[in-house]
């Protein structure tokens, strides 16, 4: 897999970064103190004093920077992890992945083309000494080697930004691509997790010749009305002859549906590292 979209224009159109796992915000720095907001609009500054600090004590009289709240396990920033420290209270290990720069000083930058915010923004951290928990997110010119890296290094993927484009709120535009670097593959579902109108979880395994290896549970994904549909079919299933688990809160099924499951990796005991399903293998 390689960074199709930004490959059919020339390399400076574009600018490649990694694309983290975390939650998209913004820092307001002005003369009333220094704020952070959610990508849909909720302010946080309570919950992420440690970062609105730094920013506080950096000298900067107004901004207003992009970017994302992350906490990094393992060399790669981990979702799970960021949701388990907020709800303990816990800033020791958040980091904001700084990205854009929107205003400074009372020049609006929106307009900019991109590497030029970026550039102010390298400048403004370098400048005024931020560090940890404030990271500028650096790119790289070359997005086929940008996700090589990505791979490598299991990151989410990278987002592809156009590198004269000014700026434009939300992420979802021809100005930027995301490249997820996630597997995806079918699977036997050999059980199901009953909840109240439709299902908790499928658990699924992979087809090795004629046998079946549990690879785990597979536990998002779901719509309401998917849930119910997927419920509706599986309680119509007969146990399966042999059982792969013992756990009794697993319905276990006959391997008759497959489903379609996006996922990271395989973990070191076998399973699959945060799975998705995208839909039943209808034929």
């Amino acid at each position: 897999m390689q960074p199709c979209g930004p490959s059919r224009r020339p390399a400076d159109d574009w600018l490649h970064e990694i694309e983290f796992d975390g939650y998209r915000s913004q820092i307001h720095v002005s003369a009333d103190g220094t704020r952070i907001f959610t990508g849909s609009g909720l302010n946080w500054t309570k919950r992420l004093t440690s970062i609105a600090a730094a920013w506080a004590g950096a000298g900067v009289d107004r901004a207003v920077v992009d970017g994302e709240i992350v906490v990094v396990v393992d060399s790669r920033t981990d979702f799970g992890a960021l949701q388990a420290d907020l709800a303990a209270g816990r800033q020791d290990r958040m980091l904001f992945c700084a990205f854009d720069l929107l205003h400074l000083d009372g020049h609006d930058l929106r307009k900019m083309p991109l590497r030029e915010s970026k550039r102010l923004l390298r400048e403004l951290i370098e400048r005024t000494g931020l560090g940890p928990p404030i990271i500028y997110s650096d790119h790289m010119d070359d997005g086929v080697a940008m996700f090589a890296g990505a791979e490598k290094l299991n990151w989410e993927g990278i987002v592809s930004k156009r590198s004269d484009a000014p700026y434009r709120s939300g992420d979802r535009s021809d100005s930027w691509q995301k490249i997820k670097t996630s597997k995806r593959e079918t699977f036997p579902i050999v059980g199901y997790v009953p909840a109240m109108g439709g299902i908790a979880a499928l658990h699924v395994a992979r087809r090795e010749g004629k046998a079946l290896r549990y690879v785990g549970k597979v536990g998002t994904g779901f719509t309401m009305k998917v849930s119910a549909d997927l419920r509706r079919r599986l309680d119509a299933l007969p146990a399966p002859k042999t059982k792969l688990f013992a756990k009794k809160h697993i319905k276990a099924v006959e391997p008759t549906l497959v489903a379609h499951v996006e996922y990271r990796d395989i973990t070191a005991d076998g399973y699959l590292r945060h799975p998705s399903f995208k839909g039943l293998a209808e034929d």
